[in-house]
């Protein structure tokens, strides 16, 4: 009967102690006591019958103290032993007998074994060991990038495994690859995955973090887990002894290297923190605070003409402070504050015109309350927290938008981007969380259960507040030199710069002028057979040579006019129940869990607009300790995750209220509205079909695990994943008419409806629409100890389908020839690296001095053929011919997927020096980025046409150049 003491949350960890004596005998009644000079929580218990005793609820950290007594034996304690959230590891002792001698603590190291023998999660704890080590960016977002199998990310938002790592719809910087919205994150516990796109919403002072788990797979129940990673940030607490820190962080650019591409930008950064922290009532009441500025100015120039363009600064300011109360022996209060204010005067990249410029100002305040009580098998803990996540920008030029496209020629970005950004916009995505876990520890004949259920309930709300600047349209036009070109020529040649019409807009078009007060004009121009109705033919055949009223002296084609304006705000509710029973026999570990999540989406006016189902997700877990001693695994995962609907898609089907927009054509010498987003007069915008089901992801997993020693540990797992049942808008109108879509026909039943809704779209499940992933991953870890630690991994990954729609609204329902089932659409995914490897490691001289290094190698990202319409890149198109019974051009078979970027690899170091003087450390730190200066290229252009500043197949973004980076602390 194993003994239980201590509580159990996610973000702790437990030790497994067994005590044994000199003959392997199991010593009963052995106290065992437990504590670190980093956390208030400290365990005390004595083993069973079968020496055994396991201790919850402990606060991650590499000090913890292991003292160990027992009635005839000699005392023994164990230093610096390791405990990381999340993960139990087993740990064995002997106790030699006292016989004749004086008793006496025999200090020993650290014993754990570096393998959770009764867990299948896969993932790595970024310990405060590796991080002051390393040379890393000073935030958790760059800490992903040492978890085995993470992508490269410029952004801060890496791919894992199957997390998809490419979008049809281009970000502020012109990237389609390179940030994943499939990842979860949370600090303390708080959620704070931005509601809108899926990526991080929070920033935190790096001085804070004690531990970062980085979780990619094998995630029981109480996990939402996902396609990607999950990353949960576990903060600093006080002691009973005061201790703090002073730090400061420099670089400009006379310690950086001559830029071999974009060249003449100057910067300078700087980075301050203190931190204190300590008791208020000894063993009662400990705080932790801290405070970080984190400020950087740029010169940006011209990388043609190296004329000065602008001047940007981004000011940071990150606070924290934590108070942990140990009200009893029982019960525990956590309450923690942290927020991230941040002002951005402009973009850094020489890309972005001074025109199309624009300041920001992001981020918030975030709260959290925990409580918790322990009986004596028994653990409630209730959570309650807050996130505040601001995301607005202002454009710095106020004239109206207008891309101006042009086929032919060889056009600049500044003839292509004219006018101001387009738009002002104030937003808020904020979040607010209650839970509450109850545990149950029973021991029986048949081992051990670990009992655990909770619940969850999650509001998401959205706020916006967007104003069209100049005339209060956004205008898509083409060029001069192309005037006289027709609606076929714009929707079938090859363009340079963005259009905004498609072939499946004709109908749409049509239907407008014919509804229109003005229909005898447009029957008058357009219909040359004086049939009476307008055919696509004769659409096709609408020139464009009116220059009228366009801003940007340029052929007016396509407009977005903002016609009302007013703020809205809208949500989503969930609710999540999980249950678990992690069972241990012998040496067998069985993990059996049930989750259950349900979302709600309300509209601007408050009402609900959908409701999804109660989707039930398992996780089934095995493991096997091979020589039941803790020290190797085989195990098996299956489970399922599912990726709920984020705010993007309330907002496209719950603007009911707010900002109204008009999408017009120009024909002949007027402007046509023919499509209204937003508000209800022409009806809604979207609806959430009935039938819509909530995307998934089912994971596959094997794996073996085994330790070296007592600091080492290799591993190797099999991951296969499949996604299904993901998401899209359809145009109704197209897709149940068979005169017109042929076999890719799906009756109304199909949506859950008997009529045609009256709204420009549905937001249903993407018929056909699937992702395949298979990867290998190997990781090798040395803890810190004997003066160096190493940690190093191999992933191969190979990502196949024929969609990257992620929750978000596209065009794959919008026009057949990107339907997954059209010819041309399944191949690699975009936005994969098939190889990745990766080691960091360092090494402690004796006098003070810390040497780290950090070598990432990948075999370059994969990447499609394009062209650009409506803000997205989409697969180039090839031949016409017919397919499905319907007669089209469709998606060229060589254009997705087909091209991979260069491979590269960077090797940054770190030198550390230390000195201890009287209860003080100093520490100095010079870090080297990309030590051998190779700026390789990283992403290339996937625009057949190129956009106006790099062609098809050229690098457009870069390995930075080789920088320094110097720092010191001073703590006590």
């Amino acid at each position: 009967m194993t003994v239980y003491c201590g509580s159990a949350f996610a973000d702790t960890g437990a030790l497994r102690i067994t005590v044994t004596d000199a003959a392997g005998n199991p010593v009963a009644g052995a106290v065992v006591d437990v504590h670190t000079s980093e956390s208030l929580t400290a365990k005390k218990g004595v083993t069973d019958e079968n020496g055994e005793i396991r201790l919850m609820g402990l606060d991650p950290s590499a000090k913890y103290e292991v003292e160990i007594s027992g009635t005839g034996y000699q005392p023994v304690k164990s230093e610096n032993v390791l405990v990381v959230s999340g993960q139990s590891y087993a740990l064995n002792y002997e106790l030699n007998s006292l016989g004749e001698s004086i008793e006496e603590i025999a200090v020993i190291g650290q014993q754990v074994q570096m393998v959770d023998s009764t867990s299948t999660i896969v993932g790595q704890d970024i310990t405060l060991d590796l991080t002051e080590s390393l040379p890393t960016g000073r935030d958790y977002q760059s800490y992903l990038q040492l978890a085995p199998g993470t992508k490269p990310s410029i952004g801060g938002n890496p791919s894992s495994k199957s997390g998809v790592n490419y979008s049809d719809a281009v970000d502020s910087k012109g990237r389609t690859s390179g940030s994943s919205s499939d990842n979860f994150y949370y600090i303390d516990n708080v959620n704070v995955t931005d509601n809108v796109t899926g990526t991080f919403g929070a920033n935190v002072n790096s001085e804070i973090i004690q531990e970062q788990h980085v979780l990619t797979g094998g995630m029981p129940a109480e996990y939402e887990g996902g396609a990607g990673l999950v990353s949960r940030v576990v903060t600093k607490s006080g002691s009973n002894e005061f201790h703090g820190s002073v730090n400061y962080y420099t670089q400009n650019d006379s310690l950086v290297a001559d830029n071999k591409h974009v060249e003449g930008n100057s910067f300078s950064t700087f980075d301050s923190a203190f931190t204190m922290g300590g008791p208020i009532i000894k063993d009662k009441l400990w705080f932790f605070t801290s405070y970080q500025i984190k400020e950087r100015e740029d010169d940006v120039f011209n990388p043609d003409t190296s004329e000065f363009m602008r001047s940007v600064k981004r000011t940071s300011d990150l606070g924290f402070a934590k108070l942990t109360w140990q009200a009893t022996e029982n019960d525990k209060l956590v309450g923690t504050f942290f927020n991230d204010p941040t002002e951005i005067s402009g973009s850094q990249q020489t890309a972005t015109l001074n025109n199309r410029d624009r300041a920001q100002k992001q981020g918030g305040d975030n709260y959290k309350l925990e409580y918790s009580h322990s009986w004596d098998n028994m653990i409630l803990t209730l959570e309650a927290a807050s996130h505040e996540g601001e995301i607005s920008s202002i454009a710095a030029d106020k004239s109206t938008r207008n891309d101006v496209a042009y086929m032919g020629g060889n056009p600049t970005l500044e003839n292509i981007e004219r006018g101001g950004y387009g738009s002002d916009t104030i937003q808020f995505r904020n979040k607010d969380m209650w839970a509450a876990t109850f545990e149950y520890f029973l021991d029986t004949n048949w081992g051990s259960h670990e009992l655990k259920a909770g619940y969850t309930f999650t509001e998401n709300e959205r706020f916006v507040n967007s104003l069209y600047s100049g005339d209060g349209a956004q205008y898509s036009s083409i060029s001069m030199a192309n005037s006289g070109v027709t609606v076929a020529d714009l929707t079938g040649g090859s363009w340079t710069g963005p259009v905004e019409l498609v072939t499946d807009d004709y109908a749409r078009i049509i239907d407008a002028m014919t509804e229109s007060a003005d229909s005898a004009y447009y029957l008058g121009l357009l219909d040359t057979d004086s049939s009476g109705t307008i055919s696509n033919a004769e659409l096709e055949a609408l020139t464009f040579a009116s220059s009228a009223g366009n801003p940007g002296d340029s052929i007016n084609v396509y407009r977005i006019a903002q016609t009302e304006t007013a703020p809205y705000s809208l949500k989503t509710e969930g609710s999540a129940f999980y249950v678990q029973d992690s069972w241990n026999y012998d040496k067998w570990s069985v993990n059996l869990g049930l989750r259950a999540e349900q979302w709600e989406h309300f509209a601007t006016t408050g009402d609900n607009i959908h409701t999804f189902d109660w989707e039930i997700a398992p996780r089934v877990g095995v493991t096997y300790d091979i020589n039941g001693d803790g020290s190797s695994k085989v195990w098996g995962f299956y489970g399922r995750y599912y990726d709920p609907i984020r705010t993007d898609m309330t907002s496209f089907a719950g603007t009911l209220t707010g900002s109204v927009r008009e999408e017009q054509i120009f024909v002949g010498d007027r402007w046509l509205t023919y499509r209204t987003r937003g508000g209800t007069k022409a009806g809604q915008d979207a609806f959430f079909a009935p039938s819509t089901k909530t995307p998934y992801t089912d994971e596959f997993l094997v794996g073996y695990a085994m330790t070296f020693g007592d600091d080492m540990s290799a591993e190797v797992t099999y991951t296969n994943r499949v996604s299904e049942d993901l998401l899209e808008d359809y145009d109704l109108g197209l897709y149940t008419d068979p005169s017109h879509a042929g076999d890719f026909t799906l009756p109304l039943s199909y949506f859950g409806y008997s009529e045609i809704p009256d709204s420009n779209y549905v937001i249903a499940t993407l018929e056909g629409g699937k992702r395949e992933y298979q990867g290998v991953e190997f990781t090798f870890r040395k803890r810190r100890s004997d003066n160096w630690q190493m940690l190093a991994s191999y992933t191969y990954n190979l990502a196949e389908g024929n969609s990257n729609s992620d929750g978000n609204a596209d065009f794959q329902g919008d026009v057949l020839w990107l339907d997954p089932r059209a010819p041309g659409m399944w191949g690699d995914q975009p936005g994969n690296i098939e190889h990745l490897f990766k080691v960091a490691g360092s090494y402690f001289f004796s006098n003070g001095i810390e040497l780290g290094l950090v070598y990432n190698w990948n075999s370059g990202l994969r990447y499609s053929n394009t062209w650009s319409v409506a803000g997205r890149h989409l697969p180039d198109l090839g031949e016409t011919y017919e397919y499905g019974g319907v007669e089209s051009v469709w998606v060229d078979e060589n254009a997705v997927g087909s091209n991979v970027a260069s491979s590269y690899g960077t090797l940054d170091a770190r030198v550390k020096y230390s000195y201890q003087l009287a209860g003080y450390e100093a520490e100095f730190f010079l870090d080297i980025f990309n030590v051998f200066d190779d700026q390789a290229g990283i992403r290339e252009q996937d625009l057949t046409a190129g956009d106006g500043q790099y062609g098809f197949g050229q690098a457009v973004e870069w390995v930075s150049p080789r920088r320094f980076y110097l720092g010191t602390r001073v703590s006590f």
